[in-house]
C-alpha cells in the first residue's frame, strides 16, 4: 500500500511540474491558478531546486527512501527545465543598447503606477534613452502633457496621445502615448478614443499615421488576470494579437502577461498575432519587469514590446536603477531598426 501511495505521488507531483514547466502544451497557460504561477519562472526555478534539495535530505529516512529520491529526480528535472526556458529567453539578461543608427528607432514603455513616478523623473529617463516612442500605462494625458513639456526644455519635442475609460478607477483608466515628430504626425484612432474597440477594461490606445509613411504604434494596457477578471484578461490578449496583422506595426505596453501567456495566439511562430516579442529576441525576456520590488531574476517580465516583420529588434534593456522610482514596474527601452 505504501508503495502504491509512493508512485501515486509521484505521479501526481510529475504532472503538476509538467503543467507548471510547459503549461502551453497542456493549453492551461490562461486559465487560474497556473497563469499566475507560471509568471514567475525565476520563482518556480528557486522552488523546484529547493524541493529537490529537501527531497534528497529525507531520502536519508529508510522507509520513504524510494518516494523522496522519485520527487527529487521530478524537482530536480523541473528545475533544469525551468532553468532551460529562462536561459533561452535571455538569462540574466543585458545592460546597454547599441549606438543608434539613423534609421534606427527606439522605444521605451514604462507603467508609471499614476502619480507615484513624477513627471520629470519619466522626461528625464526618456530623454536619457533617445526615446522615439514612450508608452505609458496608467498615465493620464495630464501627466503625459507634463512629461512632453519637460522633454521638450530638454530638446527633445514629443506629441502627447492618450486613450482613457472613465469607468475604471484612478489612474490604471487613462494610457498616454508620446510620439516624436520625426515619425510624421499621428493620431488616436477613434474605436480607441470611444471604447468600441479596445482592451477591456484599462484603455490601449492605437495611433495612425496621418503623415508619412510611419508604423501603428499601439500603447498596450490588459488588465490583471485577478481571479474575477479572467475572461477580461484573455480577452484582452486575443484583442491585442488581432492589433498585430499584417500592417506595420509598433506595440509597446503593460500586457500583463509573459511570453508563456501568449501560447496559441501566435501566428505563423509569431509570439503574438503577426508580431515578435523584442527582449526575447535580444537577450532580456527573461527580466522581471513587475514588480520593482522585486529581484529582477525572479519577478514576472509582463511589460513587452511587440514588432512586426517591419521591424529587427537590435537592443534592449530593462532599466533596473529605477526601482526606487516610486511605480511597481521596471521601464523597458528596445532599439529597433526598420527591415529593407
Amino acid at each position: 500500500m505504501l508503495r502504491l501511495f509512493g508512485i501515486l505521488v509521484t505521479v501526481l507531483c510529475a504532472i503538476t511540474a509538467a503543467v507548471l514547466t510547459w503549461p502551453g502544451f497542456f493549453r492551461v497557460e490562461r486559465f487560474y491558478p497556473v497563469a499566475q504561477m507560471v509568471s514567475f519562472r525565476g520563482i518556480l526555478v528557486l522552488a523546484f531546486a529547493v524541493a529537490a534539495v529537501i527531497a534528497l535530505l529525507l531520502a536519508v529516512v529508510r522507509p520513504i527512501r524510494a518516494l523522496a529520491l522519485s520527487l527529487a529526480v521530478v524537482a530536480g528535472v523541473a528545475a533544469v527545465a525551468n532553468g532551460a526556458i529562462v536561459v533561452s529567453r535571455g538569462g540574466m539578461g543585458t545592460d546597454s543598447l547599441p549606438a543608434k543608427t539613423d534609421a534606427a528607432v527606439r522605444i521605451m514603455t514604462w507603467n508609471t503606477a499614476g502619480p507615484a513616478t513624477p513627471p520629470d523623473t519619466i522626461a528625464k529617463i526618456a530623454v536619457a534613452m533617445d526615446a522615439d516612442i514612450v508608452a505609458l500605462p496608467e498615465t493620464t494625458i495630464e501627466t503625459g502633457e507634463q512629461v512632453a513639456i519637460a522633454m521638450r526644455e530638454l530638446g527633445h519635442r514629443m506629441w502627447a496621445h492618450h486613450a482613457e475609460d472613465p469607468s475604471t478607477e484612478w489612474d490604471a483608466g487613462s494610457t498616454t502615448l508620446l510620439i516624436s515628430p520625426d515619425l510624421g504626425d499621428y493620431a488616436v484612432i477613434e474605436s480607441s478614443i470611444d471604447g468600441t474597440s479596445n482592451t477591456s477594461t484599462v484603455p490601449s490606445a492605437v495611433a495612425m499615421p496621418t503623415s508619412g509613411e510611419g508604423p501603428i504604434v499601439v500603447a498596450a494596457h490588459a488588465v490583471a488576470p485577478r481571479p474575477s477578471y479572467m475572461q477580461e484578461w484573455r480577452d484582452d490578449l486575443q484583442w491585442l494579437a488581432d492589433q498585430c496583422g499584417e500592417a506595420n506595426v509598433i506595440m509597446a505596453g503593460d500586457f500583463n502577461a509573459t511570453v508563456d501567456h501568449m501560447s496559441g495566439l501566435g501566428v505563423d511562430g509569431r509570439t503574438l498575432g503577426l508580431c515578435d516579442d523584442a527582449a526575447i529576441a535580444t537577450g532580456n525576456g527573461a527580466i522581471g519587469t513587475w514588480s520593482a520590488g522585486m529581484p529582477s531574476m525572479l519577478g514576472a517580465p509582463i511589460d513587452h514590446v511587440m514588432t512586426s516583420t517591419h521591424w529587427r529588434a537590435t537592443g534592449s534593456l530593462v532599466l533596473r536603477s529605477m526601482d526606487d522610482s516610486g511605480s511597481d514596474h521596471r521601464p523597458l527601452i528596445v532599439q529597433l531598426e526598420p527591415v529593407d
